[in-house]
């Protein structure tokens, strides 16, 4: 996968909605995306979920199923970061096309 192309904004986007549903669900709440693009070819994706605990990286062994989500996401965006709400948090990445 080349950096800067459109798999790669999908590919942390699909690697962000994946942990909230895993991790961050809460019976009875959704979860939210939203992404923006500006004219310097900018992606911003953001996800925000109700549950509680912030994701951290964690060195996932090589025959671990599951463990590398932000880690792929750390590697292929230009940024990335966590904000906290009342309600659970948001995660949200930024991608250079």
């Amino acid at each position: 996968m080349e950096p800067g192309s459109a798999q790669v904004a999908l590919l942390v986007l699909s690697e962000l909605t994946t942990n909230a549903v895993r991790h961050g669900r809460v019976p009875g709440r959704y979860y939210e995306v939203r992404i923006a693009y500006d004219a310097e070819k900018l992606i911003g994706i953001e996800v925000t979920d109700p549950g509680d605990g912030l994701p951290v990286i964690t060195d996932a062994t090589p025959e671990a199923e599951s463990g590398r989500g932000l880690a792929i996401v750390a590697a292929f965006a230009e940024a990335w970061g966590v904000r906290e709400r009342v309600v659970g948090k948001t995660v949200w990445a930024q991608v250079r096309l």
